[in-house]
Order: structure tokens, then C-alpha cells, then sequence
């Protein structure tokens, strides 16, 4: 691309990993974590790392430093220069690395306060589950602000999970509804006073799961998002193959808790 380079307070996506659970945290607070070049890569570069060690992850949180704002989308200042061939650049590299998130194998969990917008919208959609507080909004208003548009295949991605009546209104209206707003099932509202509790908590349940059962089911909905029949031998026999199965049975008719190991 010949955009524009990134703003001075080019912000950073941080990764920490701690007890088994990876956090990538949107690090720019004085621009409602507005995504920069440098922090799209970052992204792209955490969701490899996590994937590498994902034995020993269990579960991924995505939030926004600063508790205003998950992501207000893009940097505007990145696009004064834009061609169309950059555009086409872009959205083949923002497809990369929403892509990269959607194919982490542990489940990802999206914690939005204040504001998701454009390509905040996209990342958290991207998540297996979101956590909201009240009054958090949604959309991607570009028909009364930019006067952009969105690759198809974050249209698919958000039509799958918001319906397509409901990313009409977002896109042709250009309205932000508020988390209470969302249709049932796409997330999960918690009080802000409760919310570092309530993703503990969160995690603490996955952590609980057959991880081996969670990659399986996470891959094979990604494939069936794009493919009727998709082919799954390889998922079956992953979880069926495992020790973990076994000890599952085994505790099953013990009556105690499965000790899961993710082999």
C-alpha cells in the first residue's frame, strides 16, 4: 500500500500469557484504541503466537486498554492517501488477519466496553463469544462517515452471526445499536463493577473443558462457514484418538473429574 504511514502514537497490541490464558490487549486509549498499521500486525503476529502454543492455552481475551473503548475501528488519518489498488490491499490484509483470529484453535472471547466500530466490530465478531457492559455500541456507520464499504467476506462473518436483516439496518441505516440492542445470544451483558470477575469466571470454565473438544468444534464450524459438507475425518478422529477420550470415559463411570490433557 502508498497510504499514509502510521500516526506518531502508532499505539501497540500486547500479548501476555498468563496461567493458561492468553489476553491481547488493544493498547491505545487516547484514540479509543484505534487500530494502526502497527497494531493490525501485532494482532496478526499474537494470533500466531497463540496458535504455536496452543497445548497450553486455554482460553484467549481480547479487550481495549483504557476501559472507554474496545476498538473505534481504523486510524482515519491512515486513508488520506488511499487508492483503490490500497484499498484492495487493505481488505485483503484486514480478511489475513481477522482470518488468523478466527482460526485460533482455543476459544477467544471478546470483552467490549464503550465502542466496537468498523474494524473493532470485525474482531469481535470474530470471537467464539463477547462480553459486553451496558450502553456498549456496535456497527460500522461508514455510509454517513467515510463513504467506504466492507469486504464480502466480513459481510458473510457478520450476516452468520447477526442475520442479514440486522446487518442491513447496521449498514444501510449506518446505526450503532447498544449491546441491550444485539440480537439474543450474540453476547452476554455484565455490569462493569462485575465485569474482570465475570471473564474469570468465563475462563475458569473453559480452562474446565476438553480442549481437544473445543479445537474440534471450533474448526469445524469455521469450515462449515464457507462449506455445506465440509470434510472432518481428521476432526473425529482427533477427539475420538485421544487419550483425553479416554480418560473421559474412565471418569465417566468413575463419577470423577476427567483430568484433560489436551492429547
Amino acid at each position: 500500500m502508498t497510504s499514509s504511514p502510521a500516526p506518531a502514537d502508532a499505539g501497540t497490541t500486547r500479548l501476555a500469557i498468563v496461567d493458561g490464558i492468553a489476553t491481547v490487549t488493544f493498547d491505545r486509549p487516547a484514540a479509543r484504541n484505534a487500530m494502526t498499521w502497527r497494531m493490525y500486525e501485532e494482532l496478526y503476529a499474537a494470533c500466531g503466537a497463540i496458535a504455536a502454543q496452543a497445548a497450553s492455552i486455554r482460553a484467549v481475551v481480547l479487550r481495549g486498554a483504557g476501559g472507554k473503548a474496545f476498538v473505534a475501528g481504523t486510524d482515519i488519518e491512515q486513508f488520506r492517501t488511499f487508492t483503490a489498488d490500497d484499498a484492495v490491499a487493505y481488505e485483503a490484509n484486514v480478511e489475513t488477519y481477522v482470518a488468523a483470529l478466527e482460526a485460533i484453535p482455543v476459544p477467544t472471547l471478546a470483552v467490549v466496553e464503550g465502542w466496537a466500530v468498523g474494524g473493532g466490530f470485525a474482531i469481535a465478531n470474530a470471537c467464539d463469544l463477547r462480553i459486553a457492559t451496558p450502553g456498549t455500541r456496535f456497527g460500522v456507520p461508514i455510509a454517513r462517515t467515510l463513504g467506504n464499504g466492507l469486504s464480502a467476506a466480513n459481510l458473510r462473518r457478520l450476516s452468520a452471526t447477526l442475520g442479514v436483516g440486522m446487518v442491513k439496518r447496521m449498514l444501510l441505516l449506518a446505526e450503532m445499536p447498544t449491546a441491550d440492542s444485539m440480537p439474543a445470544g450474540y453476547l452476554e451483558i455484565v455490569a462493569a463493577d462485575t465485569l474482570d470477575a465475570h471473564v474469570a469466571e468465563v475462563c475458569a470454565r473453559l480452562k474446565g473443558h476438553a480442549p481437544l473438544t473445543l479445537r474440534a468444534t471450533k474448526e469445524a464450524l469455521r469450515r462449515l462457514a464457507t462449506d455445506a459438507t465440509p470434510a472432518d475425518e481428521d476432526l473425529i478422529r482427533l477427539v475420538y484418538g485421544s487419550a483425553d477420550f479416554k480418560d473421559g470415559i474412565a471418569a465417566f463411570t468413575a463419577k470423577r473429574t476427567p483430568d484433560w490433557q489436551g492429547r
